[in-house]
């Protein structure tokens, strides 16, 4: 959630600052039901105090124009704070749906005017028809697309032999790496509870795409982001302690509703995949430096593999709800021709922080919200894809590359 304090004082700035993110956002709705809520709250407070002026009048002795008073007033009071619930239940609904503010270097408009930054490496020459993913996993017996429909259904799928071996090897891998970075070790349980998801903005926003069961009141983590968001919820940090970064390993779950074309079949776009995230919480005066560290620690995964990929800057609209700037890492896949994200890098800034009030003090032990900031290290299914493209061979054979052979399933 936004500052309000930063709409109430200049609520034109804010509200155009907003629709540049999220152009169907009403921003100069939350702005007026804010001023609702406010006022009505005065004007409790204001029959409140009435309320006690009439008690301590009475305690010379009840008159029945003091009792008279009282239940007039009574009723208005009752009246007053039913409205002031109906409309902060209204501000807050809208409150929840609002993006937060973007960074100044943030380019405007919607993602064809993202910003690449960074090209790492060239595009590998094959000497021979590249083959689409699909087609080589299915060939050597790694993938079974047949059997994840029978098991489950659509966008489904069963990892078998050295797919599997190469899966839990990029997993190591990565987790190494991320320790090498600073980043601790977390293993978080795969279901998390509403409160969670709202604080890392997953919901409301987002609902249509989480998987919920809905006896438990519980849902299945659309990523390792929403678990580490709220394990520090309502904590209070010293000054000293921070920066927190950790790194996770899940399986994440998404509805992803809606139909693809046929460049996204096979392993780019499914309901179960695997991450390694990473997440940071850290002074508010840190956090350009760390999303800069984050993003060097996500790249050079990319680089120890050899994988030709760029970065982007996304542009306002192509930013997600939560983030303030957000670095997208996207490798090139052969047999698609295309680039596609395997990491997105965002800050937060204090937006995920004020929903699960985590703070700390600060060096005058003032209470702050500190700044949080996540980053894929990365998606695996698309990593999968991007590493069996680039290093197939002419008789479909797949090449490990022997960073990962050191890996002990290899």
């Amino acid at each position: 959630m936004i500052d309000l304090v930063l709409l109430r004082n200049n609520p034109e700035e804010i509200i155009v600052a907003l629709k540049k993110k999220e152009p169907a956002y009403d921003a100069q709705r939350l702005y007026e039901l804010d001023g609702h809520v406010r006022t009505i709250l005065l004007a409790v407070e204001q029959l409140r105090s009435k309320k006690n002026e009439l008690v301590d009048r009475a305690k010379g002795g009840i008159i029945d124009a003091i009792r008279q008073e009282s239940i007039v007033l009574g009723k208005e009071l009752e009246k007053k704070e039913r409205e002031l619930e109906r409309v902060k239940k209204d501000f807050f609904a809208h409150y929840l749906e609002c993006p937060n503010l973007l960074d100044v270097e943030v380019p405007a408009g919607d993602k064809n005017h993202n910003k690449v930054i960074k090209v790492f490496g060239k595009q590998t020459k094959f000497t021979f028809p590249v083959k689409h993913h699909v087609d080589l996993v299915t060939a050597a017996g790694w993938i079974d697309f047949e059997a994840g429909v029978r098991v489950s259904g659509s966008q489904f799928v069963v990892y078998k032999g050295d797919a599997v071996r190469l899966l839990y090897a990029l997993t190591m891998f990565m987790l190494k790496h991320n320790q090498k970075y600073g980043f601790e070790l977390v293993l978080p349980p795969y279901l998390v509870n509403e409160e969670s998801l709202t604080v890392s903005s997953n919901l409301p926003k987002f609902k249509d795409q989480i998987y919920e069961l809905k006896d438990d009141g519980l849902f299945l983590t659309p990523t390792a982001e929403v678990n580490l968001a709220s394990m520090y919820r309502d904590h209070i940090f010293d000054q000293h302690d921070l920066p927190i970064r950790m790194t996770s390993w899940t399986s994440c779950f998404r509805r992803e509703a809606g139909g693809y074309g046929a460049t996204e079949r096979g392993l780019i776009r499914m309901h179960q995949f695997e991450k390694v995230e990473l997440y940071t919480l850290c002074i508010p005066e840190a956090s350009q430096k760390e999303q800069e560290r984050m993003l060097a620690c996500a790249e050079e995964l990319l680089q120890r593999l050899g994988l030709h990929y760029r970065v982007s800057l996304l542009a306002a609209q192509d930013c997600s709800f939560p983030s303030a700037k957000t670095y997208d890492i996207e490798v090139w896949l052969p047999g698609q021709k295309e680039y596609y994200e395997v990491s997105s890098v965002s800050n937060c800034t204090d937006f995920q922080a004020r929903r699960g009030m985590i703070r700390y003090k600060d060096s005058t032990n003032k209470k702050q919200l500190v700044h949080t900031l996540n980053g894929s290290s990365l998606a695996l299914s698309r990593l999968m894809v991007a590493l069996v493209e680039t290093y197939q061979n002419a008789d479909g054979s797949i090449t490990i590359p022997d960073v990962l052979k050191k890996e002990a399933l290899f």
